[in-house]
């Protein structure tokens, strides 16, 4: 029987074959104090694993422009059936947090999502002002036309509780010293994290992890990965390109981004049916980090989603240094 989608549901579980490579070869290079080291550990065993794929893979957010980037550059071909297979769109991070890598911080993740061809924005290589919050609020109850103080106070009132009693996670950058500012005059709580704003994004649809919101500039592709994340557990997100140049705003025109000042909205970052599938590389708030255990046996942790079902599948793994996973 023909699958409904060309995300046959075979591809979910590969993607988490695909993530657990990636996380496993940059756990490697943990606490060793290379960020290319361990960057570029991960993207090569993310390109080997997913050429081990049936499908027509296109990379629209991946490690940079072709003369950037030697491997999972945007718009390379990957997979064992380009031509014939499946027609995949790809967004990935083979490290999502290559700082945190190498300082064996937290958070550190190996990070993928795809979709049908045409569902992922192929947002450009620049900051993306970026606003989230969890499942189960009325619709539209964030906006970025409105202050850091407004949006709290809507969350807070939506969840029945004092503006001091909300979370927001904000990534620590100079940058966001007025946000800062701004929310603790509030009175609320503010989670500081040094880098990897997909797991910061995607932190607030866990309840567990007591993140209410994200709120703050970061890199445009993260936040594509983070929508795929959220398209498939609920959520909400807005999202607007930041420009810093002229090049920058070329380079936005050059992908099919006409409108600049556009804010885009959760389905518009991430449309129709879509995979996201992360694996921790650091112990983190979402997932655990690869353990290397006595024997050469190795644990990860990892996480996969999809749209279209809702389904979230928490998968731990064990491998043996000296075999091949088939």
């Amino acid at each position: 029987m023909q699958p409904s989608s060309v995300l046959d549901r075979v591809l979910v579980l590969e993607m988490v074959r695909v993530t657990e490579a990636a996380a496993i070869a940059a756990s490697r290079l943990i606490g060793r104090g290379d960020e290319k080291a361990a960057d570029a550990a991960a993207v090569e065993a993310m390109r080997l694993a997913f050429n081990d794929l049936y499908m027509d893979g296109t990379v629209v957010i991946g490690e940079g422009e072709r003369d950037e980037a030697p491997m999972l550059y945007i718009g390379e071909k990957v997979g064992s059936a380009i031509g014939t297979g499946p027609r995949i769109d790809i967004a990935l991070d083979p490290l999502e947090g290559t700082t945190i890598t190498a300082k064996a911080g937290p958070n550190a993740l190996a990070v993928l999502a795809i979709s049908e061809e045409g569902g992922l924005l192929n947002a450009p290589d620049v900051y993306m002002d970026k606003l989230a919050v969890g499942p189960g609020y009325p619709e539209g109850i964030i906006d970025l036309a409105k202050t850091p103080t407004e949006n709290v106070k809507a969350v807070a009132a939506a969840k029945g509780v004092s503006p001091s009693e909300i979370i927001v996670c904000v990534l620590d950058r100079p940058r966001h010293e007025k946000i800062i500012a701004e929310l603790r005059a509030l009175g609320c709580g503010i989670m500081l994290i040094p880098d990897g704003d997909v797991a910061g994004v995607i932190a607030t649809t866990n309840p567990e992890t007591t993140i209410d919101m994200y709120m703050g500039s970061g890199g445009a592709p993260e936040g594509v990965l983070a929508c795929a994340a959220l398209r498939c557990v609920g959520g909400q997100f807005k999202g607007r390109l930041l420009f810093r140049n002229d090049d920058e705003k070329a380079r936005a025109r050059k992908w099919g981004i006409t409108d600049l000042d556009k804010i885009y909205d959760l389905k518009e970052l991430a449309i129709g049916d879509c995979i996201f599938a992360a694996t921790g590389v650091t112990d983190g708030s979402l997932l655990k980090g690869v353990k290397r255990l006595p024997g050469g046996l190795m644990t990860t942790d990892s996480v996969v989603m999809r749209a279209s079902s809702g389904t979230v599948r928490w998968i731990k793994g064990e491998h043996h240094a000296d075999r091949k996973d088939k």
